[in-house]
């Protein structure tokens, strides 16, 4: 798949200017890019701090966690279905793989949300590793999305604030002393909270996957 090699760099800018100029409309195109991004294992936080720049902390939360989940459902359906070959080549040469593969069998939905929450595993080639074990794919859509809030929500959150800086300058009314450590001390929180989340996973992750 050629396309696993792909860069965001060539694809990104002209279709969030796009996206920008689309008003409501612009939501939708940029979880139709979302999803494909993610089906091509073309990595997503640029995407997802641009949301945050494009939409604000809320809607761009809610717009990254359909895109993704919806991306993360086709990559699976098209592991289970199209690419189980070239999927299975890479699992087997991957033996921190078929531990997963293992605990899923075992303990299912609590895997994958655990994988979720830890940013050492690969997200876009598990989406295609998901597609060939036996968890089902209701189970797998809901796991997948509770799994990645706490990342989407921070680096969406990053987004905002790089937006409230880059407009800083051009700004009738600069931001005062309160409203630059209200920014910072919610920047540092959401991150200090995601990177606990995610050690934490990772510790219960490598004791279940040992069981």
């Amino acid at each position: 798949m050629t396309a696993y090699f792909l860069g965001p760099q060539n694809l990104f800018p002209s279709s969030l200017n796009l996206i920008a100029s689309l008003g409501a409309w612009g939501g939708l195109l940029f979880i139709l890019l979302y999803i494909f991004a993610t089906v091509l294992c073309i990595p997503g936080s640029i995407l997802t701090l641009s949301a945050g720049v494009l939409f604000g902390v809320v809607h761009g939360s809610l717009l990254v966690s359909a895109g993704s989940t919806l991306g993360a459902t086709a990559a699976f359906l098209t592991g289970r279905y199209i690419t189980q070959k070239w999927v299975l080549k890479k699992i087997q040469v991957n033996g921190q793989f078929q531990t997963i593969d293992q605990a899923v069998s075992a303990k299912g939905w609590k895997i994958v949300i655990l994988t979720r929450l830890t940013p050492a595993l690969p997200f876009n080639f598990l989406n295609y590793a998901f597609g060939l074990t036996k968890i089902s794919l209701p189970t797998y859509m809901f796991a997948s999305w509770l799994g990645m809030i706490p990342a989407t929500v921070m680096y969406v959150y990053i987004g905002s604030l790089s937006r409230d800086i880059a407009t800083l300058e051009t700004s009738q009314q600069p931001l005062t002393s309160t409203e630059w450590i209200f920014n910072f001390f919610g920047l540092g929180v959401t991150i200090a909270l995601a990177l606990y989340i995610a050690r934490i996973a990772q510790q219960i992750l490598g004791q279940k996957c040992n069981e």
